[in-house]
């Protein structure tokens, strides 16, 4: 059993003023580092010394990394330090891209989202209460997945693309930006490079120890949304155990456009069920074309949880990940 100290690890604390500064800090410290933004995610694995980096890169006083901007083509690019507040207020985010903004309000609290920022909300850590707590799991080096035994508590785990580590993605704005076809901004001293958001996590069967693609030298700058989706028919819905702070159980976010009361175009991202935001492909194809009536929703949620393998404790979330895909056809919320 790891034993919690609540005392924070001596390390190094940098203060860049530029993200040039702290793409060179990153490439000179690599691994070593510990790249620091709203900090919630951080200051749990610090005080509990389950992580103990010798530098600490705290990008609170980089402006260019904070706020939206509209971009050509009708979309916006956000700055990674973009706090979930300011997402949600935003004018522009609200009148175009719905969606995102109802996911960021999703997350936690209003005092978490006051100091949480996009980007960190996006690349968090796996919060699975073995690997957090310091077992020596896959994830964390180690040759067994405690949350996988027939013992394990695994209530909040993954039905979609386990592989040794069946902890899920976290994130409520991560669904959002996947449907809204997001492009993911990354910095390092070798330059730029911009993947699709839908690329941007990654899973245990390509990399167990991390979330995401970013490298230790890699910085991700800004989240830019096209004007694709701009305006179209939105749906978000979470599922949690308290109206607040709490993690997602299982999410929903989707976009579609619908003409004649037939879709024409849609996408579909659930998330809380995978250790990456789970894009419907599938039924995508399925449903376009079809009239967005409850035959067609009944369709697209069993479709959705086909493959789906339960553990002991969350067996639930099958009939519960349905049912949210059933009502993002149908763009109704069930009491």
């Amino acid at each position: 059993m790891a034993v919690l100290h609540d005392v924070m690890p001596e390390f190094e604390l940098f203060q860049p003023a530029s993200t040039d500064d702290a793409v060179s800090l990153l490439a000179e410290y690599g691994s070593d580092a510990w790249v620091l933004a709203g900090g919630l995610d951080t200051f749990d694995w610090l005080k509990d010394r389950i992580k103990r980096p010798k530098v600490l890169i705290d990008l609170s006083q980089i402006p260019e990394l904070r706020g939206v901007r509209e971009a050509d083509g009708g979309g916006i690019e956000i700055g990674a330090m973009t706090t979930l507040t300011e997402v949600v207020r935003d004018p522009t985010v609200i009148s175009k891209f719905k969606l995102l903004a109802d996911a960021a309000e999703a997350a936690a609290s209003p005092q978490i989202r006051n100091q949480g920022t996009i980007g960190g909300n996006v690349s968090q850590d796996a919060r699975c209460w073995y690997y957090r707590s310091g077992f020596p799991c896959y994830r964390a080096g180690g040759n067994i997945c405690y949350a996988d035994t027939p013992v394990g508590m695994n209530r909040e785990h993954a039905i979609l693309g386990a592989d040794r580590c069946v902890a899920v993605s976290p994130s409520d704005s991560a669904p959002a930006m996947v449907a809204l076809e997001a492009q993911m901004v990354i910095r390092s001293s070798r330059g730029e490079r911009v993947l699709d958001a839908e690329n941007y996590f990654t899973n245990p069967g390509i990399d167990i120890t991390r979330m995401t693609v970013l490298k230790p030298d890699e910085l991700l700058t800004a989240i830019r949304i096209p004007g694709t989706w701009a305006g179209t028919d939105f749906y978000f819905e979470k599922v949690r155990d308290r109206p607040v702070w709490n993690f997602p159980l299982v999410n929903v976010a989707s976009a579609k456009v619908v003409n004649g009361g037939v879709i024409e175009r849609i996408r579909i991202v659930v998330n809380g069920v995978a250790p990456h935001p789970w894009h419907l492909k599938q039924v995508e194809d399925a449903v376009a074309g079809k009239p967005a009536n409850e035959e067609t929703a009944d369709m697209a949620g069993n479709m959705a949880i086909q493959g789906a393998v339960p553990l002991r404790f969350n067996g639930y979330k099958l009939p519960l990940m349905r049912n949210l895909v059933k009502r993002s056809i149908r763009g109704t919320m069930e009491a």
